[in-house]
């Protein structure tokens, strides 16, 4: 079980944090020496999560981390179970875990659409 005790971080300049030992949760490992730029917030919603809340930086890990190896529902799956056992408020889970899963489905794609049309033209 992953508690957030457990997780030490280093803050490195660019807005980034460094794991200090590895953080595990199911059948992952993320080691030391992993960083992640925690969680990106929308800035419209920083009066509610501020951008740089540690009380979620555990389950941000972990889901940075599976993201990075392009696992996404395993990634917001564990994000929601991390919260959960963080014991982070039911409503504020609710709204992390579906703009993680709203980013992954409809704003990423179009994104990445988006970036592809500027390199290479329509």
């Amino acid at each position: 079980m992953i508690k957030y005790e457990d997780v030490k971080v280093s803050p490195l300049r660019d807005h980034r944090w460094e794991v200090l030992i590895p953080i595990c949760y199911k059948d992952v490992t993320v080691h030391s020496g992993y960083k992640t730029n925690g969680a990106d917030i929308p800035r419209i919603l920083w009066s509610i999560i501020p951008p740089n809340e540690t009380t979620i930086l555990p389950a941000v890990i972990i889901h940075d981390y599976l993201c990075d190896k392009k696992e996404y529902d395993k990634a917001d799956r564990y994000f929601k179970e991390i919260l959960t056992l963080l014991g982070i408020n039911p409503r504020k889970k609710i709204a992390l875990y579906y703009g993680v899963r709203v980013w992954h489905r409809v704003i990423a794609p179009l994104y990445v659409g988006i970036i592809r049309i500027i390199q290479h033209g329509l």
